[in-house]
């Protein structure tokens, strides 16, 4: 700041929190009527607030030690599933497993840094660690959404179209090729982020500088921010979920209308569209999960940097939504394995057996036994039996 500043001056910010953007903290917001720090009482709401007086500083820190944890084990998991069995390692599995490799680099490359940004008011890990985090959590997204997009057009194809798709080692390798492009183009796309992230400093008194982590260099306002804000805005949320949309309804129509055909395909061509469609199912819970936790956030950074008077309108309501989807942002990288646990039976039995040291107890033989019995009565009961347990 260039004027001087009194020690006792109550100091005001000309920015709030970064929604999209990691490592921005609420420094912009009053959350207290009275600063023991200071002794002074803030004259409005643009008064700085010390950590302590914010309810958020206890709060958000420990959601985000619950997100690490279900993170690290819920994706780590996922990937030792894929690499320790061979049959997993189908083509839907692969977009699946790189969506937990991507949500897996984001909450240990990112989450253990940036929770700590409600505890302490200055960033303390320096610039290098502040450019990786903004990269990281900008790549995740990318890979996120753009997975999504393209495991949606594969279900398309496997559903509707199964002529046209790939199969055996050729489908493999293909996947191979798109889940590459997938990660390069959301590699181009987090790398601006990374590029122009540095530590800004902030006087607060004359013995008194905080260090934040930015990914807006000053010179470069307000066209880069809004560019920026717009670009992920449509390519990371807007138009993949668009087009998602789309491939979906063609897919219910078609099994709407399949449906009410008697005469189409054998028994087998019934269960593999069956199979299908469970897949399909769960990538439309990833995706809903995906669009829900990612709006508050979007819908903030469009508000704050869009609206000409969002400063003086910036009020209580505001500043919780702002802190909500920046939390969201985050707990999405936790949720697809839970989803996968509650959906897939395949991936739960999976999962009871790595962390649980769960194992399948094997089958009796009821059908030996079924046959060995004299009595009809009985038969009837081992029957129900049967088709009940299997």
């Amino acid at each position: 700041m260039e004027k001087d500043i009194e020690d006792n001056e109550i100091i005001k910010f000309p920015w709030s929190t970064d929604l999209n953007e990691t490592f921005i903290t609420a420094l912009s917001w009053n959350l207290s009527n009275i600063s023991e720090e200071t002794n002074n009482t803030p004259e409005d709401d643009g008064a700085y607030i010390p950590y302590g007086l914010r309810p958020e500083t206890y709060i958000v820190p420990l959601v985000f030690a619950i997100i690490f944890f279900i993170g690290l084990i819920g994706n780590g998991t996922l990937v030792l599933i894929f690499i320790r069995n061979r049959f997993m390692r189908s083509i839907p599995n692969t977009y699946i497993m790189s969506l937990a490799v991507g949500d897996f680099l984001v909450i240990v490359g990112t989450v253990p840094f940036i929770s700590t940004i409600y505890t302490f008011d200055s960033w303390p890990y320096g610039t290098v660690m502040c450019k990786v985090s903004e990269f990281l959590k900008d790549l995740s997204s990318g890979v996120t959404v753009l997975t999504l997009t393209v495991l949606s057009i594969d279900r398309y194809i496997a559903i509707v179209k199964p002529l046209h798709k790939f199969t055996g080692h050729g489908g493999k390798t293909f996947t191979l090729i798109l889940v590459a492009v997938v990660w390069i183009i959301a590699i181009a796309i987090a790398i601006p982020g990374a590029h122009y992230s540095y530590l800004w400093e902030v006087t607060l008194s004359p013995d008194r500088v905080i260090y934040v982590c930015y990914p807006f260099p000053d010179d470069m306002k307000p066209w880069y921010p809004q560019t920026m804000i717009l670009v992920k805005f449509f390519l990371l949320y807007t138009v993949p979920l668009s087009l998602i949309a789309v491939f979906y309804a063609l897919m219910a129509r078609y099994l709407f209308s399949a449906s009410r055909d008697n005469f189409e395909g054998n028994d087998s061509h019934i269960q593999k569209r069956r199979g299908r469609t469970k897949v399909a199912k769960i990538v439309l819970v990833f995706v809903v999960l995906f669009a829900v936790c990612f709006f508050p956030s979007h819908v903030f950074m469009l508000w704050f940097y869009f609206q000409p008077n969002s400063l003086d309108n910036y009020s209580t309501f505001w500043h919780c939504w702002k802190i909500l989807g920046y939390v969201l942002i985050f707990f999405n990288s936790c949720l697809n394995p839970i989803a996968l646990y509650f959906i897939s039976g395949v991936f739960r039995m999976q999962y009871k057996k790595y962390l649980m040291c769960w194992k399948k107890k094997p089958r009796k033989n009821y059908l030996s036994t079924f046959k060995t019995l004299p009595s009809s009565s009985n038969r009837s009961t081992v029957r129900t039996a049967l088709v009940t347990r299997m």
